[in-house]
C-alpha cells in the first residue's frame, strides 16, 4: 500500500512539484493550500508523512505543526524558505523531525523523506479521545465532555487540558505546557500558566482541594487519572 504524504503548501507551483515528484515515487499525494484546510485533510486522511510550509495565508505555519503534534506522531518535514538557523532550531524543537529550505534538490528531498520515515515507523492512528470516567475528550472534534455535556472552552483551555490529559500521571512544567498550549510563547511564563489553570479548573468544577488538576509546587502541574 502506497505511503500517504499530505503537502500543506500556499504556492501552486510547488504543490504540482511535489505532486508530480512524489506520484512518480510511488507515494499517494493529497494536498492543501492554506493551515485550516490542512488540518482537515490531516483529520480525513491520516497521512504518513506532512510536507509543511511555514509561510501559509491563514494560519501560521508554527500554529498548524502545533496542532498536528496535539494529535499525531506523524513525520513532519518542514519545507520553508526561512533559512535562519533560529527558524531551524525553532522547527525541530516544535516537533518537526526535519527541516529543508528552498529552493531544494528533489533527489535531497526524497531522500529525507526516506530517512525519517526509516527513523519513525508509520505509527498506530492517534488516540482518538480520553475518557477516565471522570472527564471525557474528544481529539478529533476538540471538545470535552463532563457527564456528556460539552464544556466551553477557549482554544488554549482546550489545548491546556489535552496535554494534561494525554500525559496523564506526568508532571508537565509551566515551559513544556505554555509550549503544548499557546501560539505565540514569547513572553509567557509560570504566571500566565498559574492563571490559565484556575480558569480551566473553574470551568471543570475542580476547585475544591481533591481536584485531579493538581499543582506540584516547584516542578508544575499533573492530571490524576481517575483510572
Amino acid at each position: 500500500m502506497a505511503a500517504g504524504v499530505l503537502t500543506i503548501e500556499d504556492d501552486p507551483d510547488i504543490r504540482l512539484l511535489l505532486r508530480t515528484m512524489l506520484g512518480r515515487e510511488g507515494y499517494s499525494v493529497s494536498e492543501a493550500q492554506t493551515g485550516r484546510e490542512g488540518l482537515r485533510a490531516f483529520h480525513e486522511t491520516r497521512p504518513d508523512v506532512v510536507i509543511l510550509d511555514l509561510g501559509l495565508p491563514d494560519l501560521d505555519g508554527w500554529q498548524v505543526l502545533e496542532r498536528i503534534r496535539d494529535m499525531s506522531d506523524a513525520p513532519v518535514l518542514v519545507l520553508t524558505a526561512r533559512s535562519s538557523e533560529a527558524d531551524k532550531v525553532r522547527g525541530l524543537n516544535a516537533g518537526a523531525d526535519d527541516y529543508l529550505t528552498k529552493p531544494f534538490s528533489h533527489v535531497e528531498l526524497l531522500a529525507r523523506l526516506q530517512a525519517i520515515r526509516r527513523r519513525r515507523p508509520v505509527p498506530a492512528p492517534a488516540r482518538p479521545s480520553f475518557d477516565d470516567g471522570r472527564i471525557r475528550v474528544d481529539f478529533v472534534r476538540w471538545q470535552a465532555y463532563l457527564d456528556d455535556t460539552p464544556v466551553e472552552l477557549t482554544p488554549v483551555e482546550y489545548r491546556l487540558l489535552s496535554a494534561l490529559v494525554r500525559h496523564a500521571g506526568q508532571v508537565l512544567s509551566a515551559d513544556q505546557l505554555v509550549q503544548m498550549a499557546w501560539d505565540e510563547h514569547a513572553g509567557l511564563g509560570p504566571e500566565r500558566v498559574k492563571y490559565a489553570v484556575l480558569r480551566l479548573r473553574r470551568k471543570l468544577g475542580w476547585e475544591s482541594a481533591t481536584s485531579p488538576l493538581r499543582t506540584v509546587r516547584g516542578f508544575g502541574y499533573r492530571y490524576e487519572p481517575l483510572r
